[in-house]
């Protein structure tokens, strides 16, 4: 699943994000939401969330369990 609608993500999801640093790269950085950052129901980069570590970026993808 994509980052990209406000809907899909709640706090405790696994998610891998990219931080602001790391845009022109695309390196991904996985983690735990702790925060939702976007007010939007959607943005086209991914919604931007602050990780438990409080990295903070936007959604690139949804982990799912066992993943």
């Amino acid at each position: 699943m994509n980052g990209k609608n406000r809907k899909d993500i709640v706090a405790g999801l696994e998610v891998d994000i990219v931080l602001k640093q790391n845009q022109r790269t695309g390196k991904r950085t996985r983690g735990i939401v702790k925060d939702i950052l976007t007010n939007s129901s959607t943005h086209p980069h991914g919604i931007k969330v602050r990780l438990t570590d409080g990295q903070v970026g936007r959604v690139q993808e949804i982990i799912k369990k066992g993943e």
